[in-house]
């Protein structure tokens, strides 16, 4: 009885020993990542944000339900993704999946559809399988909504390059996911809101061509508008400015606010072009396009950049929908290539405009970068195809053009730039320059070296430009870089809201963008080639190892009991 009795006391200590290990161990947290990419540990970046979250984060993630494959890879890596973002929080954030085509009736249903869409949720149609084994059309939102304090934010994390293939797109989607889902959580949870102006006064893009891009970059910034007047420091409170689509002269005073404001530190994203096309007169069937300087061209050049007044005509274009006649007779809608409206290549090199789409351009012109100054440093972000061909103006465009059949020997230029990002440290355009006829201020400490900064310069104004439906009276912008004709949709409204944060970033954020994941499929030719010997390993080898197996027991239990 003493032994039964102690035996029990053991065994209870034992269950006891364990239990109370096991409470101990829940608040300790080991995470280990094995993987090679590093796939699943956060930057330190993202930790330091995630543990100066104040109030909880709520997210609905609307990826839920029968979908490829590849989608559940995309939802698994997002569930996984916020798994680690909780933790890092300190369980601030909670999420929920949503499948938003799980409601039955289809009026609510499409209601609900709208609503999503209407919030900034991009839909995408995809074929699943069904319950009877057949599959159907269905509506996914591959993106979430954010909500914190109140406020609601969308994020689509689906990436659609039309120049990769479904796999690829799914795994920049995954490696882009940290990117997207800290960088809004960030912009959130900041005490900080930067500002962001649009420049006025020297004919920019009118508002409601850029409305699309101010909504968006809304979700990041506080955008103003307004003219600079001459005054200096007028521009210091803006963490950024946009100089989009000038066509005047800019004066000496409004030059020298926008040179000292860059030597103090000031960020600009330049998109303007030097050959004046006046594309609303193509209605008539011809245009022309004339050199038109902007007075600023000696400025850009003092900081390392030079826009060509030449337009880039590119095999690699967007299709047009046009009118034939034949004689005076209208004949049928044709779509057809428009060389002028280049699909430029976003650097895959960079974070600004790594796994971008295309970019739309229209009436392109190029870049070439200037100087030596070994401490201004030169990316190259957006670049032509390599079958590309430039016109000097004054040269006449006409819609006949696109009937023709380009000659592919004329178009010998290759890559031309077309958007180039300055970093650095700038020497001011009015160094050595006499600067007190240019503002009435007296004390003025005019700065010829700017501190480190950095700027964007794009050779085409209407990378910015929306699309606008008029009926009547009424204004309706549609969605940059979207096709009124096709509905597709280009990279221009990712390019320039990158372009905007990678300006104002001092963090490295942007830095994420460049996280690279290995994608690891199997080899299609093998496959194909080995398909028949694959199936018999995978098939027969089991039951030979568990036959071979049982066989080698056997033997070593006999000659175990044998020898006894």
């Amino acid at each position: 009885m003493v032994i039964r009795k102690r035996s029990w006391i053991q065994f209870l200590l034992i269950i006891s020993t364990l239990i109370l290990l096991s409470y101990l161990m829940s608040f300790l947290r080991v995470r280990v990542d094995l993987t090679e990419d590093r796939r699943y540990t956060l930057s330190q970046v993202t930790n330091n944000i995630l543990r100066n979250v104040k109030n909880d984060i709520y997210i609905q993630v609307y990826l839920d339900g029968e979908m490829p494959v590849p989608l559940k890879r995309l939802k698994r890596s997002v569930r996984e993704m916020l798994d680690e973002f909780r933790i890092a929080s300190s369980r601030k954030i909670d999420y929920e999946f949503i499948n938003p085509a799980g409601i039955r009736d289809a009026a609510q249903r499409e209601a609900h559809f709208k609503a999503l869409y209407d919030k900034g949720l991009n839909p995408v149609n995809i074929m699943a399988d069904d319950t009877e084994g057949g599959s159907t059309r269905k509506v996914v939102f591959p993106g979430m909504i954010v909500n914190y304090n109140g406020i609601e934010v969308p994020v689509n994390f689906l990436k659609n390059n039309s120049s990769l293939s479904y796999e690829q797109n799914i795994l920049s989607s995954i490696e882009s996911l940290e990117y997207e889902m800290i960088q809004t959580i960030s912009t959130l949870s900041s005490d900080t809101v930067y500002k962001v102006a649009f420049i006025e006064g020297h004919g920019e893009i009118p508002e409601i061509e850029v409305a699309d891009i101010t909504f968006n970059l809304a979700r990041f910034f506080t955008i103003d508008r307004g003219v600079p007047g001459g005054r200096p420091g007028i521009l210091d409170d803006y963490a950024a400015i946009i100089i989009a689509g000038p066509e005047k002269e800019f004066s000496e005073a409004d030059k020298f606010v926008i040179d000292q404001y860059i030597m103090n530190g000031g960020r600009v994203l330049w998109l303007f072009e030097e050959v004046d096309v006046n594309a609303d007169s193509l209605v008539y069937g011809r245009t022309a396009a004339l050199y038109r300087p902007l007075n600023i061209e000696d400025q850009l050049f003092r900081y390392g950049a030079r826009v060509n007044p030449s337009v880039i005509q590119d095999l690699e274009c967007m299709i047009i929908r046009l009118t034939v006649m034949t004689e005076g007779v209208r004949q049928q809608v044709v779509q057809v290539p428009w060389i002028y409206y280049p699909l430029l290549i976003p650097s895959p090199a960079h974070p600004v405009t790594r796994h971008l789409n295309r970019v739309k351009g229209e009436f392109t012109n190029y870049i070439d970068t200037v100087g030596l100054d070994g401490r201004i440093r030169k990316s190259i972000l957006l670049y032509t195809s390599a079958f590309t061909r430039i016109v000097q103006p004054p040269f006449m465009i006409s819609l006949k053009e696109a009937e023709q059949v380009p000659d592919e020997r004329e178009f010998n230029r290759s890559n031309l730039p077309v958007a180039v990002l300055l970093e650095g440290v700038f020497p001011s355009a009015f160094r050595n320059r006499m600067t007190t006829h240019l503002h009435s201020e007296k004390n003025l400490d005019v700065k010829n070296e700017s501190v480190p900064t950095r700027m964007i310069v794009a050779a085409d104004g209407d990378i910015i430009r929306n699309e606008v439906r008029r009926a009547g009276n009424t204004e309706t912008p549609l969605p940059l870089g979207q096709d009124k004709y096709t509905g597709e949709v280009f990279g221009n409204r990712d390019f320039i809201i990158n372009c905007m944060n990678y300006l104002v970033d001092d963090n490295g954020l942007m830095d994420l963008r460049s996280r690279e994941l290995r994608l690891r499929l199997l080899d299609g030719a093998r496959i194909r080639k080995e398909r028949k010997k694959w199936q018999l390993i995978n098939l027969a080898g089991p039951v030979l190892l568990v036959i071979l197996s049982g066989a080698l027991y056997g033997y070593l239990r006999r000659r175990l009991y044998t020898k006894r």
